[in-house]
């Protein structure tokens, strides 16, 4: 494994600040293909993308991306891929989705109004129609990536937008064979496949790598980073981070379905605790074939052997332990990335979950992640606290009777003040107010993302035109942070990391044992689907 202080984004720490755009008003060299090599792109071609993974995300990153040539969709469940092709010709036919699709704030500041006015359009609409009449008469379908990779030898570049603990098999295969890669958050399952994927990426330094962590790409989250960096608020020694997830979106905190147990009068079920989630998976459980359509064998991957339910999928499996990393998992790349990000915090040192009850199948209702950063350079240490469930921190004064945005944020408190963000580190504002006013709007130091959409931004970067905002070199250590919460929350209790070894130094108190957190830094992988 290697150390993560090896892997350094360039322009995206605190201590260095990139100062202009790169390089998208260069003149480019057109080289045919052939010259550059396996998976490389002359920056006059038009890419060829593969999606793995069509459902969910995959969908609105597989439209993003039609402005290149979509040659090849892959899903094990062939149903819902006919579902998003329906979709994809709704779309082309809706005329209101022809806008570019960035999220943008009611009022913008200066520097977004000056990298608005520099953003070519994006006509989605036309692209989705470009898609429909000239892509799909010719699209490749497959359900095993194994064999798409084996066959679909023009593709170069790859989104993987399948749960969780196949995003790293996919990748690092996909990888090795010279494709430039897009993995939606959270990277990938274990701390182990995130050192991986880091490596891999570092490598082949040539593949352009990017998580979909679409928020880093906005103006308003650089603006955010501009305010840390220019001290607005002064030394910051403890931030909060909270999302309503799961909320309504799937189910966590219930036990795996399983006929109840035969009725014994010697021993009577009750109605404690143990007795009501023997019935409650007893309520779940039930003859459910798998649909046609699906292959469930590839579902599962390099997971442990389940019996199907549609309580798995499609979507539900986010809430599951085999499959997901539930709601830390979901948008802690989202929320965590901005503090990770602007405060160049690095490994923690220590790292507790606290929930509500944890069954070690489905991840708990609600959980509370305590995260201790040591100090770096001339910037103090740092408590990070993660909150989920509807957990949150308490309320900053500085905001009167408004109320915490419900939806998630970000909440640093300093010597000088505070700084809220919203979800995606939208909408950065200092308080209190008067703070806000009269510090004004930072310079803009950081490059604005000439197309703010994450997944063109990567298609550019593979042309390029230019730099991956999010690539493995940054995106792996932050996923890394993210998924040692998990790892508290499996083991117990408390741990001590060595971020250098990439090793749990303590052991974790889970009641009367004692647990070796470092086996839940991996995982026993299925035979047939490994890391390569």
């Amino acid at each position: 494994m290697s150390d993560p202080k090896d892997d350094q984004t360039p322009g995206i720490t605190r201590r260095k600040f990139v100062t202009t755009v790169a390089a998208t008003g260069a003149a480019f060299t057109i080289v045919p293909r052939h010259v550059l090599g396996r998976g490389l792109q002359a920056p006059s071609d038009t890419l060829n993308i593969a999606t793995v993974g069509i459902n969910g995300q995959g969908f609105p990153n597989t439209r993003a991306l039609m402005g290149e040539n979509i040659v090849a969709i892959c899903d094990v469940d062939y149903t819902l891929l006919d579902n998003a092709l329906t979709r994809f010709k709704a779309a082309a036919a809706n005329p209101s989705g022809a806008g570019a699709g960035q999220q943008r704030k009611r009022n913008p500041s200066k520097a977004q109004l000056e990298a608005n006015a520099k953003r070519p359009p994006t006509d989605m609409t036309a692209n989705t129609r470009k898609f429909i009449d000239q892509q799909l008469p010719k699209l490749k379908r497959y359900k095993d990536y194994r064999e798409m990779l084996d066959k679909q030898k023009d593709i170069d570049g790859i989104v993987v937008a399948t749960p969780d603990h196949m995003h790293a098999p996919i990748a690092l295969a996909a990888m090795d064979l010279g494709k430039h890669v897009y993995v939606q958050k959270p990277l990938c399952w274990s701390v182990h496949e995130a050192r991986q994927l880091a490596q891999k990426a570092k490598s082949n330094a040539k593949l352009v790598t990017q998580m979909g962590n679409q928020g880093h790409s906005t103006d308003g989250a650089r603006t955010g980073q501009e305010y840390l960096a220019a001290g607005a608020i002064g030394d910051i020694r403890e931030v909060h981070v909270w999302t309503n997830r799961p909320l309504g979106y799937w189910p966590q905190g219930i036990p795996r379905p399983a006929p109840l147990p035969p009725d014994n009068p010697q021993r009577p079920l009750r109605w404690n605790g143990a007795g009501v989630d023997a019935r409650l998976a007893g309520a779940l459980a039930g003859n459910y074939p798998v649909p046609d359509g699906l292959t469930w064998d590839l579902f599962l991957g390099v997971a442990p052997e389940v019996e199907y339910h549609p309580i798995y999928h499609p979507f539900n499996w986010r809430g599951w332990v085999d499959w997901g990393q539930g709601a830390l998992g979901d948008m802690g790349a989202h929320l965590i990335d901005h503090p990770f990000w602007g405060l160049d915090l690095g490994m923690p040192t220590e790292i507790e979950t606290i929930s509500t009850p944890f069954n070690g199948v489905s991840y708990p209702s609600a959980t509370t992640t305590y995260y201790q950063f040591a100090p770096r350079g001339t910037m103090p240490a740092v408590r990070l606290t993660w909150y989920d469930g509807g957990f949150t921190p308490p309320k900053p004064e500085e905001i009167g009777d408004e109320k915490l945005n419900g939806e998630g944020g970000i909440l640093y408190i300093g010597s000088k003040g505070k700084m809220l963000q919203d979800t995606y580190g939208l909408n950065p504002r200092l308080l209190p107010q008067s703070l806000h006013d009269s510090f004004g709007e930072p310079k803009a130091k950081l490059p604005r993302i000439v197309h703010e959409e994450h997944e063109v931004n990567w298609a550019e970067a593979i042309k390029g035109k230019a730099e991956a905002s999010s690539p493995f070199s940054y995106a792996a250590r932050l996923v890394e942070v993210m998924l040692l919460g998990v790892v508290s929350l499996r083991a117990g209790g408390k741990i001590a990391y060595d971020g250098a070894a990439g090793r749990v130094t303590s052991s974790a108190k889970n009641g009367n044992a004692t647990v070796d957190a470092n086996e839940f830094l991996t995982r026993e992988y299925r035979p047939g689907f490994k890391l390569t």
